[in-house]
């Protein structure tokens, strides 16, 4: 057993690896234990972002940059109403806000949302680690006092039951249908409003996070948004002329069972499709490809993407810890986008048809906005079919 401390006279947090590696640093946010998958996270900006993304349901994030708490926490920045994640690891203590827009700082934030924090903790020896022996289940305590029973919580990373099986779509989905109108932030007026008609897009909520929503709105588009379980009956009662497959949490292969038949019901009504991240992954379920779990993931805001297509590079954002298995696309079903990191899938198209997908987050929040024409590519799609 591995024992890891920057303060071992009273560390306050706590951090174990269900092969009994141990990590003791400084707590802050909530107290208390939580059991996860851990992955890291490469990103310089946007962990707010990041920890409101409801794709890290059932995760603990490792912060590869040192930076986290600068810039506080400001409400307009929330992907979600609160915190998904589990909990932040970090090296550095997080630090007095100097933004202007901020409301709150982070350690506020974590407690008031019962997430938990650890600082003082060896980031890249914990990366290394993720990246040579896969991400691992973990179990993370904060207790100011100091109290920390490892057998337990050795037992609790243990029992982690892992992501592969569990279908989390449903967790973080919406409960009922809405509408959407609001367009992307801008300088100075912030958010604003879709004005006129506009295409009429059903967004399936698998786990979306509200700035996809706003590029769809900006793009050009009548935003309603249904739960994740919506069928191919209640997806048509809104008469769409596209329909969006959002990211999400979870093994695609478990949200599978009830969003696969949905979207070939779709499929064969020739209407326009786009997917993004685990809606890329359901995609491409549907039209008869597998699946795989990843080693340890893609999560940043600097991953370059091929387009295949057009031979440009994109600097991208990534958030998956799944992926589709390109040896496994059917005839008829084209590769579209690859990662120059290690060469895995990231894109398909229907050639013939106006469907299509992509692993990266388009929305580029946090990250950069290389991707965005995907969004203006599923209107102009959708004025060609009608």
């Amino acid at each position: 057993m591995t024992h890891t401390a920057e303060n071992p006279a009273k560390p306050t947090g706590c951090l174990v690896l269900a092969d009994g590696t141990v990590f003791y640093g400084r707590g802050f946010g909530a107290t208390g234990t939580a059991q996860a998958e851990l992955c890291f996270n490469t990103a310089m900006t946007g962990y707010q972002e990041i920890m409101t993304d409801p794709s890290y349901a059932g995760q603990v994030i490792t912060f590869t940059f040192p930076h986290i708490g600068n810039t506080g926490i400001t409400p307009e920045d929330d992907e979600a109403p609160a915190p998904v994640a589990h909990g932040m690891v970090v090296k550095w203590d997080p630090t007095v806000p100097s933004n202007w827009r901020a409301t709150q700082g982070l350690v506020e934030w974590l407690t008031r949302h019962g997430r938990i924090g650890i600082g003082g903790i060896d980031t890249r020896r914990l990366t290394r680690a993720i990246r040579q022996q896969g991400a691992p289940h973990i179990a993370i305590a904060h207790d100011p006092a100091g109290n920390f029973d490892l057998e337990e919580l050795i037992a609790r990373a243990r029992a982690f039951p892992g992501l592969e099986g569990l279908d989390l779509a449903r967790e973080v989905t919406c409960d009922a249908p809405y509408r959407w109108d609001e367009t992307r932030w801008a300088w100075p007026e912030g958010y604003g409003r879709r004005q006129g008609r506009g295409r009429r897009v059903v967004a399936v909520d698998y786990g979306a996070k509200r700035n996809i929503l706003r590029c769809l709105a900006s793009a050009g588009c009548d935003v309603t948004v249904v739960p994740a379980t919506a069928t191919a009956e209640d997806i048509l009662s809104h008469d769409p002329e596209g329909v969006f497959l959002s990211n999400g949490p979870g093994d695609p292969a478990a949200t599978g069972e009830y969003a696969v038949p949905m979207i070939r019901e779709i499929l064969a009504r020739d209407i326009p499709v786009f997917g993004i991240c685990l809606g890329h992954q359901m995609l491409a379920l549907a039209l008869g490809a597998r699946t795989i779990k990843m080693n340890h993931g893609h999560h940043g805001a600097n991953h370059p993407v091929k387009d295949l297509q057009t031979g440009k590079v994109e600097i991208t954002s990534m958030n998956h810890g799944f992926a589709v298995d390109a040896a496994s696309l059917p005839e008829g079903v084209e590769q579209t986008h690859v990662s120059l990191f290690d060469g895995s899938n990231c894109g398909i198209r229907l050639t013939g048809k106006p469907v299509f997908s992509v692993q990266q987050h388009p929305e580029a929040s946090p990250g950069p906005q290389d991707s965005y024409y995907l969004f203006e590519r599923f209107v102009a799609a959708m004025g060609e079919a009608g």
